[in-house]
């Protein structure tokens, strides 16, 4: 049995086979059918790997006790985004929401007043994601919500592996002993947050907190670090976590 919690590391082998055995053992149809679309082998070079780049706003970052408000899909792979596959989601996260989160995502009481349920859009997400690599900016946020969300509306949570953008910008900033210099200097960490990330790759500044835009970020931010610090033929397994 796999018992893995959201924030549990879980190394590249360990994911074939958890995917392998959620595709046995899920009850749910929807998602046996996810776990069952085999996503590409680790191997794979990034270059042919088909992607998903995901964000969600929530009304809090605590998954037990917040919720997902918004959700934005964008299809990509290194040479092309799909934005006319795009998808985008609001959905009423059954709680009232608090006036630091509105003004955070800018999602109002009448925007979610009559937005459905994740249950209503939840067969339509995971068609999206299945297949494809999920990649995100700072996967404690999209791992665990989801994962809760789906074990709350179907009896069985969903993890899979992702990329994870901002964990790219850690290697390059945060794990360097150029980082450890900096720290030891008393000077204050290079941010790796979605806009300074962007920012020192030359790409433009959006408007953030939107799940749309910042997928659509995230999946622009990810081709950018990949052509800057790796190889098209870099193997998935060194990228997914």
């Amino acid at each position: 049995m796999f018992g893995i919690r959201p924030r549990q590391k879980i190394t590249q082998a360990d994911w074939t086979g958890y995917m392998a055995q959620r595709a046995q053992q899920a009850k749910n149809p929807a998602l046996q059918q996810f776990f069952g679309t085999p996503l590409p082998d680790p191997e794979t070079p990034i270059s042919e790997v088909p992607m998903v780049a995901l964000d969600m706003e929530t009304t809090g970052l605590d998954e037990r006790r917040h919720a997902i408000v918004s959700i934005g899909l964008v299809p990509f792979t290194l040479n092309r985004i799909k934005l006319a596959e795009r998808r985008y989601w609001v959905v009423n996260p059954s709680r009232p929401l608090a006036e630091a989160s509105i003004t955070y995502h800018h999602i109002t009481h009448s925007e979610i007043a009559h937005a459905p349920d994740l249950e209503e859009i939840l067969d339509a997400l995971l068609a999206q994601l299945a297949g494809r690599l999920v990649v995100v900016h700072f996967r404690n946020i999209e791992r665990p919500f989801l994962n809760a969300a789906v074990k709350t509306r179907r009896g069985e949570g969903v993890l899979f592996p992702m990329i994870d953008t901002m964990s790219l910008e850690a290697r390059l900033h945060r794990q360097t002993l150029w980082a450890r210099f900096r720290r030891w200097l008393g000077r204050p960490p290079v941010s790796i947050r979605l806009h300074a990330s962007r920012e020192r790759y030359g790409l433009p500044a959006y408007q953030g907190h939107h799940a749309l835009v910042d997928a659509l970020a995230t999946a622009e931010l990810l081709q950018a670090q990949i052509a800057t610090h790796y190889r098209p033929d870099t193997p998935l397994k060194d990228m997914w976590c």
